[in-house]
């Protein structure tokens, strides 16, 4: 049975030394307690105490770490079933597939597209994170030659998928020694033999199979001390596969069951790629750590990217850019000022529009904590004086002659109010910001 943070707390050093990070024991304990933190953030537990302490406190899921220093993948260690409860704390990996029967010049030519697929949204570049070799070829040489060169060329973390147990080792253990890949199997392999490939390779494994039988697996490599195992369904239909990543969660969370408190892996790299897509997107948001796919495809691997940027923020903490003023294109002192919020989304959707009308434009972010247009006058915090005071903290009026700003439409109702208060004319621009390119060049240009 799971300890409560007062039983944690009794076997705490009691000194509210702040090493840890948190203000008091007692406030770590329950961090211990709930699975946020570990053990090993306290410095000053004793050796009993931590013997004692270790396997009832350690979080419901473990966290597996993927790939070389100094930037591995980390996934897993999750603690609540909705994100709205806390948040997420370790995004999936999404791993492009890569088959070992290419020749040279193909894998070359894949190594190249994997580090062109970059894409910034709301000032966040997203990429893929891992490539997963799959030895199609049946060879181990094949599959060694194939990993030696993408590890070489992109020095990602990478999963490498066989039926073959020498084919994963002679790569694992050869040219990705060290670099601790992902191994699955997926053929028949014992818990020995599995366990005999972590150890020798120091890497993390997968297992496959339905929930039962994944439990049994990671309860025998247990006691064959390997203990950084991910579980798959494997290859099976997406709502079978949605199914394990709902019944493993809950089990591991819920019911504290350690043998399914893994991270998964799940396959979305069927024919169909558009429908792999699709699942993958689904997969991301029900619990998966590494989504396998083939979406090479940029329309394809965008949609799976923002769904992670989206599914792994903080909800309770709106994303902001920093409040400032900001310069879109070769400005001049006659270029328009535009205002709105420090608010990721609403910042970026003005920038974009101001790009798209290519008109050289000053935009101002007014700190409002992260809060929308709407929501940031609702609460008073973007009203005439915060206005007034971001464009004196940023010398506007020594970068712009006209002394001129404008303002959402949505908020039209500060216009005197601001006008008053800053000394500035204030014109009322559209109240959504895909307006914003027809009103600089009809409206402010008519000025």
């Amino acid at each position: 049975m799971a300890l409560t943070g007062l039983d944690i707390y009794k076997q705490l050093p009691k000194e509210n030394c702040k090493e840890c990070g948190l203000p008091t024991c007692l406030a770590f304990a329950m961090k211990v307690a709930s699975g946020q933190v570990g053990l090993e953030e306290c410095p000053r537990l004793t050796d009993d105490a931590r013997g004692e302490l270790d396997e009832a406190s350690a979080p419901p899921q473990r966290l597996v770490t993927i790939g070389p220093d100094p930037d591995p993948v980390q996934i897993g260690q999750e603690t609540v079933l909705f994100r709205h409860d806390e948040k997420f704390h370790h995004p999936p990996a999404v791993a492009l597939t890569v088959s070992d029967s290419l020749d040279e010049s193909a894998l070359g030519d894949l190594c190249t597209e994997f580090k062109a697929l970059e894409f910034t949204r709301v000032g966040e570049t997203l990429r893929p994170t891992m490539v997963a070799l799959i030895n199609d070829s049946g060879s181990a040489d094949t599959m060694s030659a194939a990993a030696q060169m993408l590890h070489s060329a992109l020095s990602v973390p990478m999963v490498l998928l066989s039926d073959k147990i020498d084919a994963l080792s002679a790569a694992a253990t050869g040219p990705l020694s060290g670099a601790r890949p992902l191994l699955m199997c997926t053929g028949e392999a014992s818990a020995d033999d599995l366990a005999a490939l972590a150890k020798q390779a120091g890497a993390p494994i997968c297992v496959a199979g339905d929930a039962e039988t994944v439990a049994d697996r990671v309860e025998a490599l247990g006691k064959l001390e390997v203990k950084d195992v991910v579980i798959s369904p494997g290859r099976t239909s997406t709502a079978e596969a949605l199914q394990f990543l709902t019944q493993t969660r809950r089990a591991a969370l819920k019911s504290k069951f350690r043998p399914l408190g893994c991270p998964v892996l799940v396959l979305a790299d069927g024919d169909d790629k558009v429908a792999g897509m699709l699942d993958a997107c689904a997969f991301v948001c029900k619990y998966a750590g590494v989504v396998v796919s083939n979406a090479w495809d940029g329309h394809l691997l965008v949609p799976i990217l923002t769904t992670r940027q989206n599914i792994y923020t903080d909800p309770q903490k709106p994303v902001q850019v920093e409040p400032k003023l900001y310069e879109i294109g070769e400005v001049t002192p006659q270029s328009p000022l535009l205002v709105t919020t420090n608010f990721s989304l609403s910042y970026y959707s003005v920038e974009a529009e101001v790009e798209t009308a290519r008109i050289p434009c000053y935009i101002l972010a007014v700190d409002t904590e992260g809060t929308s247009v709407l929501t940031g006058w609702a609460a008073d915090k973007f009203n005439p004086e915060t206005i007034t005071n971001a464009l004196t903290a940023n010398n506007a009026g020594d970068k712009v002659e006209h002394h001129t700003v404008i303002i959402p439409g949505h908020v039209a109702v500060i216009s005197a109010s601001l006008a008053e208060e800053s000394g500035w004319k204030v014109l009322v621009g559209p109240k959504e910001a895909t307006g914003i390119g027809p009103y600089l060049k009809s409206d402010w240009n008519a000025l």
